[in-house]
């Protein structure tokens, strides 16, 4: 009987000593909407994210924007990383790199040729920070995040700076 009771304390112990410091969770990807950006400006704007670990995650945007002259263009996508600082996985403060491949209109005034539209695609690199909480099933979830980026190509644009905002909502599966 003893042999019995003492084999069932060491499996129980050997099993928690294994334990990882951080509940198994088998939701890692993760789709999020901008509501921020779409009733500040009435773009929408879409994410998905892939969690590599409890800290690190790779994902990537996508926008429509009916107004081609606004300071992001009228349709951009591009990949981002975050790592998490935050007490809980998954959540917390974050800070991000980030890439972004826009394209838009540029309205130029000429006094000879009157106004002009001129189209233009561009490609930026950046850096972001925002924070993420997320309900206790660790389903759903509210974000903010910002970031400023800067252009990288063409010479003409490699001067110019981006920024994002967002305030999101999203689901964990």
């Amino acid at each position: 009987m003893n042999k019995i009771i003492l084999s069932v304390l060491l499996f129980t112990f050997s099993t928690y000593s294994f334990a990882q410091a951080y509940h198994n969770n088998l939701n890692s990807h993760e789709i999020k909407f901008n509501i921020g950006q779409f009733l500040v400006t009435t773009a929408v704007e879409g994410s998905y994210e892939y969690y590599l670990n409890e800290d690190t995650s790779i994902g990537g945007s996508i926008y429509f924007n009916g107004d081609a002259t606004n300071y992001n263009g009228n349709f951009g996508i591009g990949p981002n990383f975050r790592a998490y600082f935050g007490y809980e996985p998954r959540s917390g403060f974050f800070a991000e790199v980030f890439g972004l491949y826009y394209t838009g209109e540029n309205d130029e005034v000429s006094q000879e040729l009157g106004s002009r539209n001129y189209d233009y695609s561009t490609t930026a690199i950046g850096l972001g920070a925002g924070s993420k909480w997320t309900t206790r099933s660790q389903r759903f979830i509210i974000e903010i995040n910002g970031g400023l980026g800067r252009n990288i190509n063409p010479e003409d644009f490699q001067n110019d700076f981006i920024f994002r905002t967002g305030l999101s909502i999203g689901f964990r599966f």
